[in-house]
């Protein structure tokens, strides 16, 4: 299943922030900056990027101007209620590896014959139809 995000624009800092031992106004900047995206990320916000983007603005009463703004980009997991993960298909369970697992730990001895007990045409011995398959007659 793909993953679906939900994302959340919001304005740069435009001023740093003090902080203990943030000395400079590049420090305080890093700062304010630093301080929002932890804050964000305690809510569960992941940090993407940040961007420049135009924003058209008005300008008196008949003009505008194109206004550049700096703004940055989370996301995080979108959350789908009442959507259950599909449910597990028959040739993705882990039996096998299990069986591997307890015949080396008991040391059983897997039978010689080759031959599938259904016949040629039931090589997996499992009726679940398979999906990429066309179904059996």
């Amino acid at each position: 299943m793909i993953q679906k995000y939900e994302y959340k624009v919001i304005p740069a800092p435009a001023k740093g922030r003090k902080g203990p031992g943030v000395k400079g106004a590049e420090g305080r900047f890093a700062h304010g900056l630093e301080t929002v995206i932890n804050e964000l990320a305690i809510e569960g916000w992941e940090y993407l990027r940040a961007d420049i983007l135009p924003s058209e603005e008005r300008q008196g009463l008949t003009s505008s101007q194109t206004v550049y703004r700096s703004m940055l980009v989370f996301r995080r997991p979108l959350e789908l209620e009442g959507v259950d993960s599909p449910p597990p298909m028959p040739w993705d369970d882990h039996e096998e590896e299990e069986l591997e697992t307890a015949a080396e730990a008991e040391k059983i001895e897997e039978p010689q014959d080759d031959t599938p007990e259904g016949g040629a045409d039931d090589a997996d011995g499992d009726d679940t139809p398979r999906p990429d398959l066309p179904p059996r007659d």
